[in-house]
């Protein structure tokens, strides 16, 4: 299982929210390049990138900060927030970027999905899937659809998606412990077919060792690592054993 240590960005700081409430925000390191070579040291392969301003704007924000990342570390970087076409994409893939994630774009212009893994690859593009009860949230979270998040995965993958990310946004930043049947129903719904990595609600060790025993692809990181309450080198050496 990949251990994605994350860097969410606010206006060219590093910051974690909670529950995906932008009033929430809190500066969580002082130093993005710093922080994604400390991951590099720790072991990660991967770094999980969120243009937040980008998310809430529809459009790419902070550029600068994913590419230097992309450019001056090892580390595969994928990067979601904002990305609401096909020229987006291309230039983060151009710019070095490994991978990018279609979030509120993927329910409203699923075309556009279809046309980005036809054009770049499915290795290269990847869904998120953020839900509220089991029903995905749009706009950087700012809105909820009707639309059941197994259902969103479904159609994704009959675009040819093979890589989501689910965060049920009631864990978010809230080290309360990831959601494991939901994380579970979802990867059960499409085994065989597609990589299910969770995100929101880490705390401990405990967390991936659920993660990892699930069969899921990978797991997202972010404030549990910046508080201290999970090891990024001892996730990443459970990770790998398993």
């Amino acid at each position: 299982m990949i251990i994605f240590p994350a860097i969410d960005i606010k206006d060219g700081n590093c910051v974690r929210l909670f529950k995906g409430d932008f009033s929430t925000v809190e500066k969580v390191a002082s130093d993005y390049l710093e922080t994604a070579k400390g991951f590099e040291n720790a072991g990660a392969e991967w770094i999980h990138m969120v243009d937040l301003d980008g998310a809430k704007e529809g459009r790419p924000v902070n550029t600068e900060i994913y590419t230097d990342v992309a450019e001056k570390t090892n580390l595969k970087v994928e990067l979601g927030g904002g990305i609401r076409n096909l020229e987006t994409i291309r230039e983060y893939l151009d710019m070095g970027i490994s991978r990018v994630i279609i979030g509120s774009a993927a329910l409203k212009n699923p075309k556009l999905v279809r046309d980005a893994v036809e054009k770049f690859g499915s290795e290269k593009i990847a869904v998120g899937i953020d839900a509220v009860n089991k029903m995905v949230a749009t706009e950087g979270w700012l809105e909820t659809s009707d639309v059941n998040y197994i259902d969103l995965a479904n159609q994704m993958i009959d675009s040819g998606v093979k890589y989501f990310i689910f965060t049920d946004i009631s864990k978010d930043g809230t080290l309360s412990g990831v959601n494991a049947e939901q994380l579970k129903e979802l990867n059960d719904a499409v085994k065989g077919r597609a990589f299910i990595t969770a995100s929101g609600g880490v705390h401990t060790i405990d967390d991936i060792k659920i993660c990892a025993e699930m069969g899921l692809y990978g797991t997202i990181c972010g404030k549990s690592i910046y508080k201290g309450t999970l090891d990024l080198k001892e996730a990443i050496k459970y990770a790998n054993v398993e």
